[in-house]
This record gives structure tokens, sequence and C-alpha cells, in this order.
């Protein structure tokens, strides 16, 4: 892996959390959203695909913290990435689909408070060749905000 992320003192699992917490503070308010999708940068976003490249993120990375954690090579992935957006991703977003996405992360959330937290400092910092530390990963899923961002705040 390349660009190194930064990290500093805060909890890891606290970056995690902190970051759903974010992305699902905006998603309550995307029942409004009118069904167009948003661009940004060189692509389109939706209330649906923001969830899906953050929940995508999430568990490519809590997989790779725990192939690691029990010393198994990492499964590499085949997601769609933020380059292709679905059928699925242009539904409309419904209280049901909030409901589904607080349900989903509020989950991940937990677990990856769970597994970060049961790791010690050692365990949390060390890095084998140039892959990233358990700690670096953490601070690294902080950029999943930018999916939820891009949708933003809808009235």
């Amino acid at each position: 892996m390349s660009d190194v992320p930064t990290t500093d003192d805060r909890d890891p699992a606290a970056v995690v959390t902190g970051m759903i917490n974010q992305v699902l503070d905006l998603a309550s308010t995307w029942t409004a959203w009118d069904g167009k999708p948003i661009p940004i940068d060189d692509r389109v976003y939706t209330p649906h695909k923001a969830l899906r490249r953050v929940t995508d993120h999430l568990i490519d990375h809590l997989a790779e913290i725990e192939a690691r954690v029990a010393g198994a090579p990492t499964i590499p992935d085949h997601w769609q990435a933020s380059a292709s957006t679905t059928a699925a991703d242009l539904a409309p977003f419904t209280t049901e689909d909030l409901d589904e996405a607080r349900s989903r992360l509020g989950r991940l959330a937990q677990i990856f408070e769970l597994r970060l937290g049961k790791l010690t400092v050692p365990e949390l910092d060390l890095r084998e060749g140039d892959a990233w530390s358990v700690r670096q990963i953490a601070f690294h899923l902080e950029i999943s905000l930018y999916y939820a961002t891009a949708v933003g705040r809808l009235s």
C-alpha cells in the first residue's frame, strides 16, 4: 500500500465510529433526495451509492484486520468502487433505507470498537512489509466520509 495514512493520539476505534456517526448524521437528511445523481469531481453520487461505498470500505478493511490478526492472507477485493453507479444506487432513498443504514453501520461501528479495543498498542502499530498498521487502517477509514459529504446535507 502507498500513501501511508497519518495518525495522531485519537483512539483508532473512535476515529472509525466518529466517521460512521458523521455519515449517519448526513444520511438522516437523505430522504429529501430528489432522485438526481450528484456530480462531484469525476464521479456521480447518490445516497445509496454513498452508503454502499462507506460500507464496502469498512468491510474491506475489517476483513483485512481480521485476516492479519488471525495470521491469514487477505483476500483481494473486487468491489465496483465509485466509478460504477448501479441501478440500485439510483433507487429512491426512503425512511426504511435510513433505518437499514443505521442498523448496518451501527453494527460495523460496534465490531470495530470491539476488535480495535482488544488490540494492544504494539498490535495496533505493527507493520509487516509495506502493509499499513491496524492503527493506520483505522485512520485511513476516515476518508470514507468523502462519499457522504459528496451527497451532503439535504433539505
